[in-house]
């Protein structure tokens, strides 16, 4: 890491709400959101010719897809093998789409109108029954999995349905592998990301994304039992004139970056400074993650300069809030690389305990609430 880097890392850990105890927390996203299918789509967009290979796309394409049994099982045993000083086990905050695309109901209505289905129904459709659902509610029991709302897709609707119904070459094959997550941005003239739920090139756009947002909280409470209290828009992209009507369907707490862009219509976007603990026009409360650890990406040592982020927060008495997505953790398509993640994951938790024998295991929310006096 160069001396550059190591400052900027010190100098924005310094704003913001700070703590003598050494909290850990991992935020986790894209959960419940389809991704590539299977190994067999994922070579078919190949053959045609999209962007979907490790070079284009990451390993987002290569390996992500919706969890199994053997993903959570797995996950949820490495987390349990490590206690902090409250002999609490490691915890999940997963933030989850309620929602996917129901591929059969829109082509069925010749892509004139959008359907979901409920992401169980599509762990259903994958996997064959509902066991995949009952380990996620499992691991709520546990403790080591809390999900809180990242959107009711993983999906700008109204993007995908433009390029949909002006019969778009790339999105229709995406399509019938039932996928879309292939870089579409620049690549076939769209105007922002598929895979960025929330952003916009029409201001007209804020309103469907109000509504789905709405909609999406309604749905998690639904499936969950509870209200969600903590939203990461997916790719971090929330126009600012939905943060009231957020915070009025119960969000207390807010993602960004940083150094956070919004967008603002017409290809341009707001730049603003953040730190944790921040508070917005609606009262909410930024949660600023400040540690990386994602070792699906080759060319890091994770485990590493995970360490070192964490002893940076540490350094500034800031909790260590950990970005981790879920493709790390993820083998239905390749084995291997679930392998790689956990092994990388059960290796970063157990050196943080042995360093630091005083640190806590915390879940979003709970810090959110530690922050705001409200634990």
């Amino acid at each position: 890491m160069s001396f550059k880097s190591i400052l900027f890392r010190n100098l924005s850990n310094i704003p913001g709400w700070s703590t003598r105890r050494k909290i850990l927390v991992i935020e986790s996203d894209d959960w419940g959101s389809i991704r590539m299918p299977s190994e067999k789509a994922y070579h078919a967009l190949l053959a045609k010719g999209l962007p979907v290979s490790e070079g284009d796309s990451g390993p987002y394409n290569l390996y992500d897809t919706l969890a199994d049994k053997d993903d959570l099982s797995a996950l949820f045993e490495v987390l349990q093998s490590v206690k902090d000083k409250n002999r609490n086990p490691a915890v999940f905050t997963a933030f989850s789409v309620t929602a996917n695309p129901d591929f059969e109901k829109i082509k069925s209505a010749d892509f004139k109108a959008y359907y979901y289905e409920l992401f169980p129904e599509t762990l259903k459709r994958y996997y064959g029954d509902d066991s995949v659902f009952q380990l996620w509610k499992e691991g709520i029991r546990q403790g080591v999995f809390i999900p809180q709302f990242h959107g009711r897709e993983h999906l700008n609707v109204p993007e995908w349905m433009r390029a949909l119904q002006r019969g778009d070459e790339e999105t229709l094959i995406a399509f019938d592998q039932g996928m879309w997550g292939f870089p579409n941005k620049p690549f076939n003239g769209s105007l922002v990301s598929y895979q960025a739920a929330f952003d916009f090139y029409d201001p007209a756009d804020i309103a469907q994304h109000k509504e789905i947002i709405t909609d999406g909280l309604k749905r998690f409470n639904e499936l969950f039992g509870y209200k969600s209290t903590f939203f990461v828009p997916p790719n971090g992209f929330l126009h600012n004139s939905l943060i009231v009507p957020v915070a009025e369907n119960g969000i207390k707490y807010l993602f960004a970056s940083r150094l956070h862009s919004t967008p603002a219509g017409y290809g341009k976007s707001d730049r603003s400074v953040h730190y944790l603990g921040q508070k917005n026009r609606a009262g909410q409360t930024y949660i600023i993650r400040n540690c990386f650890f994602e070792p699906a990406m080759k060319g890091r040592n994770w485990v590493d300069s995970c360490m070192n982020d964490i002893e940076i927060a540490f350094r500034w008495k800031k909790p260590a809030i950990i970005s981790a997505h879920r493709v790390n953790f993820i083998g239905a398509i390749h084995k291997s690389n679930r392998e790689n993640g956990l092994s990388q994951l059960r290796s970063l938790l157990s050196k943080v305990v042995a360093r630091w024998p005083e640190t806590e295991f915390m879940s979003s929310d709970k810090l959110g609430d530690l922050i705001t006096g409200k634990s």
